[in-house]
């Protein structure tokens, strides 16, 4: 969310906060689609299971591959992020060596904490979450106070005059910061009740974020305008509280960022890890460290490929890459609705009302934003999907010679032919 203003005034100026709910409405959709499907549930592992359950072996690689891929592109971004607010300090660090040097002490820190334990990780995670809360909600009350009674109105005309393509891109920005409730659902073996747990916790969590973000870029539009600045929470900060509430604001970004990139350092190895350990992926993936019984090759993994996509790409167009990468998980998971209904009529699960509709109406929206993504990006999400069909195939003759030696009696395997 301190990334996200910038670009979005920028493409929609003063209509901005109306986009917010927009793209809160679309995600609502998907969101409605999950609380069926993830109700029925009650194995830990999230979008990967459902897609599997539903569609096959192959189908749950090809979802699992695109979650970790929006995680590894999401941490690209809080890196590019941070560097971005680092630069209201230091001008000079936002290119050339000493960029190189920030992003890889960036991913060094958590790598090393989730190298050395979960609970390490899972602290430093935790941390940064609460610190990155706080300076949100004081500049909504801020905010509300001084602009409460002074709401201007958003005329029909600054609405449609971006066009349609202006629009597009910005949904697909948002998707980014309304997606991440999947990760919710890896856990739910844990979940006590999920047939009514995990409908009202997802509708209640895109009600809050949709509020949340509206009133943030509300105070933007309304402290700044639609003018064009590099950190706009930072300069509506600057005029609500001062100059010492611009700083405060560009070290809370910075943690925000940090935060993003702990997260997903202890989250996505995980799934890495969980794979191998189901014989999908090679076993060198599942390998704990002998001393701190930690998934390190997974770690170090996602570490080297997230340092990669942060020096090479910036943070919108990290954003928008793993908001594609979403996009093709949560149609899977919308499918996933209708399937589940045919192959499992009787599961004890909510049932959506017009489950159908939204089904249809969250794969449509799915692929219509996907059609905004640029040709680097289809090309990473396309190596994507090769890798996982790659590891499918794989899997595939592994389970099978798995099985043939399995067959074999015992007394015939250390005999040599004649």
């Amino acid at each position: 969310m301190f990334g996200v203003p910038a670009p979005l005034i920028a493409s929609l100026g003063r209509a901005s906060p109306i986009a917010m709910i927009v793209a809160g409405l679309c995600m609502a959709v998907v969101v409605a689609c999950f609380t069926e499907v993830g109700s029925q549930f009650s194995a830990p592992g999230g979008v990967y299971l459902y897609a599997r359950t539903a569609f096959g072996t192959f189908a749950g690689l090809q979802v699992g591959w695109f979650w970790f891929l929006s995680t590894l592109a999401g941490a690209a971004a809080g890196a590019n992020l941070f560097v971005e607010y680092l630069a209201g300090f230091a001008p000079a660090i936002v290119d050339g060596w000493l960029r190189v040097l920030i992003i890889t002490t960036m991913m060094l820190i958590p790598a090393v904490a989730n190298y050395a334990g979960v609970r390490q990780g899972s602290l430093l995670s935790n941390l940064f979450t609460i610190a990155k809360l706080l300076p949100l909600v004081l500049l909504i009350v801020l905010g509300m106070i001084r602009f409460s009674r002074h709401v201007e109105i958003v005329h029909f005309s600054e609405i449609v005059a971006p066009g349609w393509l202006a629009w597009g891109n910005a949904l697909v920005l948002l998707y980014f910061i309304y997606s991440g409730f999947e990760d919710a659902m890896i856990p739910s073996g844990e979940v006590r009740n999920p047939q009514r747990t995990i409908p009202i916790s997802l509708i209640m969590g895109v009600g809050i974020c949709m509020a949340v973000y509206t009133l943030i870029q509300f105070l933007v539009v309304a402290t700044i305008g639609a003018s064009t600045s590099e950190r706009p929470l930072a300069t509506s900060a600057a005029v609500l509280i001062g100059s010492g509430g611009e700083r405060f604001v560009e070290v809370a970004a910075m943690i925000s960022a940090y935060g993003y990139i702990s997260a997903s350092m202890l989250n996505a190895p995980r799934l890495l890890f969980s794979m191998a350990d189901r014989r999908e992926i090679p076993a060198l993936f599942g390998k704990l460290h002998p001393r701190f019984n930690t998934p390190h090759v997974s770690v170090i993994t996602f570490a080297v490929l997230a340092w990669v996509l942060a020096l090479t790409g910036t943070f919108h167009w990290a954003v928008v890459l793993s908001a594609g990468a979403a996009m093709i998980f949560d149609g899977t998971i919308c499918a996933a609705l209708l399937r589940l209904r045919r192959t499992q009529p009787e599961a004890a699960t909510f049932r959506l009302p017009f489950g159908p509709v939204f089904s249809a109406l969250g794969m449509v929206i799915c692929a219509v934003l996907l059609s905004r993504m640029e040709l680097k990006q289809v090309l990473l999400m396309g190596i994507t999907a090769v890798i996982a069909a790659g590891n499918w195939w794989w899997a595939r003759l592994s389970n099978a010679r798995t099985a043939q030696l399995q067959a074999i009696p015992p007394a015939k395997l250390g005999t040599r032919a004649p």
